[in-house]
């Protein structure tokens, strides 16, 4: 199996890129652009542009206020073409490993810092900007933000794993929003590629959490069922304690590779990290339940959170479950178990759907130490009204509210 690479859009950006800067009139720059790489883009670059949301101002403004950057990284592009017999060695191991591989094709465009790889249909799509730096790379234009991955990393040297990865990915039934199958997710990608290839991992999350395990798992099992904290342990910058990005592949690295490690039979269970289903509950249970990595079985620590987890105690003025409330104007107060984030609510229909919620008026706002919200709501005659409290309503540390469907008539 030969591997596929599609790189004719990293020489049309470098056309565009000269004929850009040849000009101060944004409108022309703006139709250099289109002229010249995005009317001539591959199925790659259409599909990076999609999934990253790029527009054409940012391609142009990366462009005009980083000329350093850009001729620093450009022997990087012209020289790429030298790793392919290195990536296609990787496939090629990952396809031995695991026989029922299915073939994609590797494109390599330019976008606006958002991606060094990612993954469409069966399409990978490498980001040149940041995945083909390397530390002759000039970085000093770039906010100061952005500027750590690049002092930390050497894309361009770790190619080669990253489109292994990637390449994982593209094998992957779709993830669940939810933080433990988002680690798993990125957790068998970074695991198989390196344990294939025999290439350490490059992703600093993974040593540090080796290192610092304890506190890291002690972490993780805090905000496991907490949805607000996703961003903290993948995609984001981690704004917790712990200040580490990326701590998720760490989490679901580990568990892989326990998991391996616990396989009498490694081929299978291989395939069985590529191909897990994450809408199977009982199979992500089986296997993180059987690397002991977590101090309790999922099950338990999902019943320690659901008796966290804040309740409605009771609503004013009337009881839920009143029949013979008045119709009209008025004001309905909430009231939950302990004091919540007053920046988070949710109000959704109720089983028998929208035209059975009531006319929404205003917030009237916060009270009792925040334990209290009251709102104006409108009532028409003779209706049965239902409104679901959702799970967007949490409390101060995150935890999300045990959704409660008010329902009551009106005379």
């Amino acid at each position: 199996m030969e591997q596929k690479f599609v790189s004719s859009d990293l020489d049309n950006f470098w056309v565009a890129y000269d004929k850009i800067l040849s000009t101060k009139d944004t409108t022309r720059q703006y139709e250099l652009l289109r002229e010249f790489y995005l009317d001539k883009a591959t199925l790659g670059l259409k599909g990076l542009m999609e999934v990253r949301n790029y527009s054409e101002k940012e391609l142009v403004d990366c462009i005009t206020q980083n000329p350093k950057f850009w001729n620093s990284l450009k022997p990087n592009t012209r020289k790429l073409k030298s790793l392919y017999p290195k990536i296609n060695a990787n496939i090629q191991k990952l396809k031995k490993a695991y026989p029922d591989l299915k073939p994609v094709v590797i494109y390599f465009a330019v976008g606006a810092f958002r991606t060094g790889g990612t993954v469409q249909g069966n399409k990978i799509l490498i980001g040149a900007e940041v995945s083909l730096a390397d530390k002759t790379t000039v970085i000093d234009e770039l906010p100061s933000w952005r500027q750590p991955f690049y002092k930390e990393r050497n894309p361009y040297k770790e190619l080669p794993l990253l489109c292994t990865h990637e390449y994982i990915h593209t094998q992957q039934k779709p993830l669940v929003e939810n933080l433990l199958s988002m680690c798993l997710y990125e957790g068998v990608a970074e695991f198989v590629s390196s344990k294939i290839t025999g290439t350490k991992s490059t992703t600093p999350a993974i040593e540090y959490g080796k290192a610092n395990s304890e506190i890291v798992i002690a972490k993780f099992v805090s905000d496991l069922f907490v949805m607000t904290n996703n961003y903290n342990w993948l995609w984001g910058e981690n704004r917790n304690e712990l200040k580490i990005r990326d701590l998720g592949y760490y989490i679901g690295y580990e568990i892989c590779e326990r998991y391996y490690n616990l396989s009498k039979d490694k081929s299978k269970a291989i395939k069985e990290l590529i191909e897990l289903d994450y809408t199977n509950e009982k199979e992500v249970e089986r296997i993180v339940n059987a690397t002991q990595l977590l101090p309790k079985k999922l099950d338990e620590l999902y019943k320690d959170y659901e008796a966290q987890r804040p309740t409605v105690t009771s609503i004013e003025p009337f009881k839920n479950g009143n029949q013979t409330i008045q119709a009209g104007v008025t004001q309905i107060s909430i009231n939950f178990s302990e004091e919540m984030d007053t920046n988070h609510r949710g109000f959704d229909y109720g089983p028998l759907g929208e035209n059975h919620i009531y006319k929404f008026k205003q917030l009237i706002g916060w009270s009792n130490n925040n334990k209290t919200i009251t709102i104006e709501v409108e009532f028409e005659p003779s209706k049965h009204y239902q409104v679901l409290l959702t799970n967007r309503f949490r409390n101060k540390k995150g935890i999300a509210l045990k959704p409660y469907l008010l329902e009551f008539k009106t005379n």
